[in-house]
């Protein structure tokens, strides 16, 4: 009788694999970048189709980030006294930046809900709609920087003067250089970290879907709360408060997202570069992909289900 019970455990089929495999997470986020030509078109049909009929189409990216970076720019900088060539291209390039990051984190999270169709009829890994996102957003991103080559044209002098100040008293920066090039590895990065941010809120965002609300509501006021429309230099001269005024860059140094916009912001306008910077992006890089991967693994399987 064993020797019957050896033979049919021999012939019985290998039991099936589990979902839940750091393998099929794995082949996942693989196969998710090796489609670039899927997520890409997807990418671009959502341009063409937001501006679909539409008589000068996607340069209404561009224009609605120019009246709102000049805008703003000429207020803020009557409110602060700050010189205009200088601090009309800090906002300008803070708000490209942060409209990207915006973008990652708002639109992220309706990354799996938005695809919801394509899900369910199109087998594709997940990872294709999280880079299609990005890739939307790297293109919008890049019609916004017409806005900044303009703004880098008419404020070429101020911009390149060494040791130029964004606000009166300030720190001096030391102006446009070879630096510059340090903008496309920070973008690079950047768009690395909006993969993980898409897929990982993506994710929660399915399976609970008031994560989307609730971070629509914080993103507002952390707008207000990283240095965009204002500068660090403005916290230590503005707060009140005597002796050492370290503690008071740390209202902008303990926000991750100030450590985000820097890192593209610097060289684009030639401010000082700073390593750690780099250190905490990269950080953030590294965590945030764990966490994404754990929960491809986890609940790569049930998404479908979810949307």
């Amino acid at each position: 009788m064993s020797v019957m019970s050896a033979a049919e455990q021999e012939q019985a089929p290998p039991p099936p694999p589990s979902t839940r495999s750091w393998s099929r997470a794995r082949e996942d986020i693989v196969e998710g970048f090796k489609q670039r030509e899927l997520w890409g078109h997807l990418g671009w049909q959502d341009i063409k189709q937001r501006y679909r009929r539409s008589v000068i189409g996607p340069l209404w990216i561009t224009l609605s980030m120019a009246i709102t970076a000049i805008g703003l720019g000429l207020l803020y900088s009557q409110l602060f006294q700050a010189t205009i060539p200088t601090f009309l291209p800090y906002i300008t390039v803070g708000f490209i930046v942060w409209n990207f990051i915006n973008g990652c984190i708002t639109e992220g999270t309706d990354t799996f809900i938005r695809n919801e169709g394509l899900i369910k009829h199109l087998p594709a890994p997940l990872t294709v709609y999280a880079l299609r996102t990005v890739w939307r957003l790297t293109l919008m991103f890049a019609h916004n920087l017409l806005v900044y080559v303009v703004i880098l044209v008419i404020f070429w002098g101020s911009l390149t003067t060494s040791d130029y100040t964004i606000t009166d008293g300030g720190n001096p920066q030391p102006g446009i250089g070879f630096g510059i090039l340090l903008a496309i590895p920070a973008f690079v990065l950047l768009a690395v970290n909006g993969g993980w941010v898409a897929i990982l809120f993506g994710i929660i965002s399915t399976r609970y879907r008031d994560i989307p609300q609730v971070i629509n509501s914080l993103i507002s006021l952390l707008f207000f709360m990283t240095p965009i429309v204002w500068t660090t230099d403005i916290l230590t001269q503005r707060l009140p408060g005597s002796g050492d005024s370290d503690w008071k860059v740390l209202i902008a140094e303990l926000n991750p997202l100030y450590h985000y916009v820097q890192l593209l912001r610097a060289p684009l306008i030639g401010n000082e570069q700073s390593w750690h910077h780099w250190a905490v992006v990269g950080g953030f890089t590294v965590v945030g992909w764990g966490l994404a991967f754990v929960a491809m693994r986890n609940y790569r399987s049930r998404v479908s289900y979810w949307v």
